[in-house]
């Protein structure tokens, strides 16, 4: 897990300029992440300087960024917000142990796999959810009016109704500091737009204190204590940890989901795709360090990997040099950070909140059909009025709800016409079955629980039909599921009752030890188990073989499909 740590002279100067880049660029964002959750802006500071080298010492994606997000961010503050003082910084640090713990868990337990079930229309409302609900969070900082709504709906419309009393000189700030990053971003130093806009808005907070007098606009400084040290490493306090397992485990989901993303788009320099899993077990390392120091939860973050890379980063080193530097502006910048305006960071959040939208990633979904159109909205629903820990294991919920409606609504029984020495025809199934046929069937779609109904239906009707032999096709099937059975055992004695019988072709070994096990084998027959082979239509052929050799009957007709 380690080999990939060593330092290659070829890489040393590109790394030391990646991790001193982003280092620069995030250290406001860092500190806005800490103000999302509620706690002192110092702690996203802490989050930086130790999650981050956790993070690359640990994960598969060479180039993951672990450090803090928007989406962790807003969705510890959500956890946090009962809580005060003393007692919220207690429970941070459980808060971000449990998440940790659940991500290791995840990881050695090889969940990276289980990702895929989560589908991208829930993600995409999750994300937009998430990007609204940060900009949300920005209002009061930007506006200095702090409403005591019960959702963020009616906390924006009471602070519109309450314009009149808003502070003038905060709102200037942070809209000035709005209107500098899209600015800045248009020139060739825009990797550099938050820190240069922050500065600006840190310089146009001292002007108007000077010019005004009195302290025209809440500092840092004024919030929190920033040390011009090392953090101190900090114990849990057990007795919170229960009541935070269910916030802590949505957090957790929600930094893995954000890491699949980073290591789906960013392969490894050798070109492979990293381990999901063992990129698990290294954000929950780095959370685990960081709930050590007082860190807010850490996760992969897409756009400070972003960040890395266009920098320049070649290897993981990147990443752990950026938290060394990280530490070095601590030490020499603490008291210029203590003069940032809480309202400059408020703009950089409704900034990064609204370029975390994504319209394309809306419109293909909404295009796409109505089953993804629904997903997406009531996850978005969900996340802007529900607690986020229980918005994403609704969108999880969703993810696996959808699928099965899906696959549950696309089984079609299909009929292969048979045509003498010539292929088959294929042609929707009959209604009903006449009497001394042969009638071959196929089942598009997944047979499980869900779409049973569905079968029965488009089955073809028995009653009336006399000695009729019907030929089910269930290559590549590997089982049936008991209520797919219990139609089959129905279906198979209703053709019994008419003197007909049914005909299994191409089961496999697992489905054939299935269909021993239920009983199915007995009722139908052994000889009328015809199991599958490399050959393909080869079963199907043996099947209408047996089926015609009676007397008066027809020479078989060979088929070439199964």
């Amino acid at each position: 897990m380690l080999s990939g740590l060593k330092l290659e002279r070829r890489n040393l100067g590109p790394d030391l300029v990646a991790g001193a880049t982003f280092a620069i660029v995030n250290v406001p964002q860092g500190l806005a992440n800490a103000v999302l959750a509620t706690v002192s802006p110092v702690a996203g500071l802490y989050a930086l300087m130790v999650a981050m080298p956790v993070g690359a010492i640990f994960t598969s994606s060479v180039f993951m960024n672990v450090s803090t997000t928007g989406a962790l961010s807003v969705a510890a503050g959500e956890a946090l917000a009962p809580y005060e003082g003393d007692q919220k910084v207690a429970v941070l640090i459980g808060l971000v142990l449990m998440t940790g713990s659940v991500q290791l868990v995840f990881g050695l337990l090889r969940f990276g796999r289980l990702i895929r079930f989560v589908s991208h229309a829930v993600m995409t409302g999750f994300i937009t959810g998430i990007a609204v609900l940060i900009m949300f969070g920005a209002i009061p900082d930007i506006t200095g009016f702090s409403s005591t709504q019960a959702n963020h709906l009616l906390r924006l419309a009471d602070t519109a109704l309450n314009w009149r009393i808003l502070n003038s000189h905060t709102l200037l700030i942070g809209l000035a500091t709005v209107a500098l990053i899209f600015a800045i971003q248009r020139t060739p130093v825009r990797k550099f737009a938050l820190i240069l806009a922050l500065a600006a808005a840190t310089v146009l907070a001292y002007v108007l204190d000077r010019v005004l007098g009195g302290g025209t606009a809440i500092l840092v400084g004024d919030v929190a204590s920033i040390p011009r040290s090392l953090p101190r490493p900090h114990l849990p306090d057990f007795a919170y940890l229960p009541e935070l397992l269910l916030p802590a485990f949505a957090i957790a989901v929600i930094g893995l989901i954000q890491g699949a993303g980073v290591g789906q788009n960013y392969p490894n320099p050798d070109g492979s795709f990293p381990d999901t899993s063992r990129d698990f077990v290294g954000q929950g390392a780095a959370n685990f360090a960081a709930a050590a120091f007082g860190g807010i939860p850490s996760g992969g973050s897409m756009s400070g990997t972003a960040v890395n890379v266009q920098a320049g980063a070649r290897s993981r080193w990147a990443n752990i040099f950026a938290g060394a530097f990280v530490v070095v502006i601590v030490f020499l910048l603490a008291d210029v950070v203590k003069l940032v305006p809480m309202a400059g960071l408020g703009g950089l959040l409704l900034v990064v909140g609204f370029q975390n939208l994504q319209p394309e990633a809306i419109q293909t979904v909404w295009n796409t059909s109505l089953t993804a159109r629904l997903a997406m909205v009531s996850t978005f629903v969900a996340t802007i009025f529900l607690p986020l820990q229980f918005a994403i294991l609704i969108g999880v919920a969703l993810s696996f709800l959808f699928q099965i409606l899906r696959l549950a609504n696309r089984i079609e029984v299909r009929e292969f016409e048979l045509v003498d020495g010539g292929f088959p025809v294929e042609r929707p199934a009959p209604g009903a079955l006449g009497s001394d046929e042969l009638r071959v069937l196929s089942v598009r779609g997944s047979l499980f629980f869900a779409s049973a109904q569905a079968l029965e239906a488009q089955l073809p009707a028995v009653e009336g039909a006399r000695r009729t032999t019907v030929i089910l096709i269930l290559r590549d099937v590997d089982d049936l599921g008991s209520t797919v059975i219990r139609l089959l055992k129905r279906y198979a004695s209703s053709l019994q009752r008419q003197g007909g019988k049914l005909v299994l072709a191409g089961v496999n070994d697992e489905l054939f030890g299935q269909l021993q096990r239920t009983g199915m084998a007995d009722l139908i027959g052994i000889g009328n188990i015809f199991k599958a082979r490399p050959e393909v239509g080869a079963a199907l052929n043996e099947a209408i073989a047996s089926s015609r050799r009676r007397p008066g009957g027809v020479k078989p007709t060979d088929v070439s499909a199964n």
